[in-house]
């Protein structure tokens, strides 16, 4: 540790839980922060504050204005340039902590590329927005032994838990399958920036309590900021029964290839199509003549009312205007081919 992280991580330093030996593990530490939204821009600024010496932020999306009200990180100069979340976080980063190294990757965590995505990491925070990828974070931990921190927040409601393979229980142990039905989103049931800052700060402390070499809380934190309400119960271990767990099985590392989604909190789809990277220059000019066309170097967006197109390099769209996954294929090949 040299004089200037001394200096830097002082009070942190201070504090019994970390200490000198902690800060040191910090600065030698490798975390993938999983979606670079509401809780995981925050959880990136938090840890880069705190000194953690390598972050890598996976992110799909690109910096919207309705995005501001809780997602610390950014500001109106990256909605107007259009910048992707990974991209933006990165710089803002350097900013606040030039002596650590941001790894932004614009990308989906999905089965063909979560080894990549998330083979170098000591620890994986969830700043996801689906229980799909979240089960994939789980998987891939379970099987590898590696510690992560689950956070989700919704109205003014969240929650927040680690996960550390073998000592306690994991997501599916929890919630052997995803919520049936329809679940309240960002976008039908609002969200409050206090909530979405609230559970990031829990999932931070969780991952620098592991990271410190410290047992994980031990507890399952649910809080309700309009209300008050706060309460934890105990997280029990690994549960015999669990798929992951108990009986090895992981299916969500093994699918083949993920479908086209709706997002959450967005009236918008995902469509998926890494077999073919684009040219946005040349896609660019041909879409010139039908619609409003912004692009650079990191993505493609595409206006032809009521519809927004966001294109990526790796040729994945977001489709914005519809839930509907037919309406969604449809724009896409009419105006990227199929």
């Amino acid at each position: 540790m040299t004089s200037r992280d001394q200096e830097r991580y002082s009070r942190q330093i201070l504090f019994p839980g970390v200490a000198a030996a902690g800060q040191q593990r910090l600065l030698d530490a490798r975390v993938v922060v999983v979606g670079c939204g509401a809780l995981g821009s925050f959880q990136a600024g938090a840890l880069a504050r705190a000194g953690v010496g390598f972050l890598k932020i996976i992110d799909r999306d690109y910096v919207e204005l309705s995005n501001l009200q809780r997602q610390w990180l950014f500001d109106q100069c990256d909605v107007e340039q259009g910048l992707p979340k990974s991209v933006a976080a990165a710089r803002h980063l350097a900013a606040i902590n030039s002596d650590i190294n941001i790894d932004p990757v614009i990308a989906d965590l999905e089965p063909g590329n979560v080894e990549e995505l998330l083979g170098e990491s000591g620890l994986i925070l969830d700043g996801t927005d689906n229980f799909e990828t979240r089960y994939l974070i789980n998987d891939y931990a379970v099987s590898h032994g590696r510690p992560w921190v689950y956070g989700a927040a919704v109205g003014s409601y969240g929650i927040s838990m680690a996960v550390v393979p073998g000592k306690t229980a994991c997501l599916r142990c929890v919630y052997p399958d995803a919520p049936s039905g329809a679940q309240p989103t960002c976008e039908t049931a609002g969200v409050l920036g206090s909530v979405t800052a609230l559970i990031a700060s829990l999932q931070v402390s969780e991952a620098i309590r592991i990271l410190c070499g410290a047992e994980p809380s031990g507890k399952i934190t649910t809080v309700d900021v309009w209300t008050g309400d706060i309460r934890q119960i105990a997280q029990p271990g690994p549960e015999p029964q669990c798929p992951a767990c108990g009986l090895g099985q992981f299916p969500y590392l093994n699918s083949e290839r993920r479908p086209p989604v709706s997002l959450c909190g967005r009236n918008a789809v995902q469509i998926h199509q890494r077999e073919r990277p684009l040219d946005l220059r040349e896609l660019a000019g041909r879409l010139a003549p039908l619609g409003v066309v912004r692009a650079n170097e990191f993505a493609l967006r595409f206006e032809i009312p009521p519809f927004l197109l966001t294109i990526f390099p790796d040729g994945r769209a977001i489709v914005k205007g519809t839930t509907d996954v037919g309406v969604a294929r449809s724009l896409y090949a009419r105006y990227i081919g199929g």
